[in-house]
């Protein structure tokens, strides 16, 4: 088998479903793997779908043969360094601001302060980026008071892979990556790609080294030679 993209259930509708948080998410990705039969697989997480990738590591450790983050927006509320901390309270500022200024305010915290972000393009937004100011809002609110069990997540042994950019915003992956680097996962592997930024990342800019990292991965985890580059069973979210 292959690997199997999933969008967020956040963005089955309009609007955010009520009571959401990072657990519905857990609860999709387990009902999809449970719906393919697989008993084990592979998990693969981008930004908001990164922190639901750790969410799922600490409840379903089980479940996982490897996990992969790519990014991820948030992890856990402790060992915040001090910058850190500063740059969670710069996103709190931008909840009540317009969808075109919270938008512009949200991609700004997540790059390096040089570096130049495209413009916004003219007219309506696609329905798919209209319904993302209510969804990132959605995340930032469940990220205030989620609780990431720090014991169980520590205690995941599969292999763990992250990709970070190296134009994000240092205050903001740089520390998320070092955090969990330094206290988790006994088998963790940091990849930096040095021109990416959030919202330049890798498996749109650079997929055949992405690819290559990720094949990489998923061979050492199954314990076949690297560059083996069977199918597998996979989950993206």
């Amino acid at each position: 088998m292959g690997a199997v993209a999933k969008d967020l259930e956040l963005y089955r509708s309009d609007e955010p479903p009520p009571g959401w948080t990072l657990d519905t998410e857990v609860d999709g990705v387990l009902r999809g793997a449970d719906a393919r039969g697989w008993q084990t697989f592979h998990l693969l997480g981008y930004s908001g779908g990164g922190s639901v990738a750790l969410a799922f590591a600490a409840q379903h450790p089980e479940r996982l043969q490897s996990l992969a983050v790519l990014e991820p927006a948030w992890a856990g509320t402790w060992d915040w360094s001090r910058s850190y901390t500063e740059h969670r309270r710069l996103y709190e500022e931008l909840e009540g601001l317009p969808p075109e200024e919270f938008m512009a305010g949200f991609m700004r915290l997540q790059v390096r302060p040089d570096v130049v972000l495209p413009p916004a393009e003219p007219g309506a937004p696609p329905p798919w980026m209209a319904r993302r100011p209510a969804g990132i809002l959605a995340f930032l609110r469940t990220f205030k008071d989620y609780h990431l069990d720090r014991a169980r997540l520590a205690a995941f042994s599969r292999p763990v892979y992250y990709a970070v950019g190296g134009l994000s915003h240092p205050d903001d992956q740089g520390d998320v990556a070092a955090r969990l680097a330094r206290v988790f996962f006994p088998d963790f592997h940091l990849e930096v790609f040095p021109r990416r930024h959030h919202f330049d990342p890798p498996h749109r800019i650079e997929p055949g080294r992405l690819a290559e990292s990720l094949h990489r991965h998923w061979d050492l985890a199954e314990g076949r030679p690297a560059g083996h580059h069977e199918a597998m069973p996979s989950r993206a979210s």
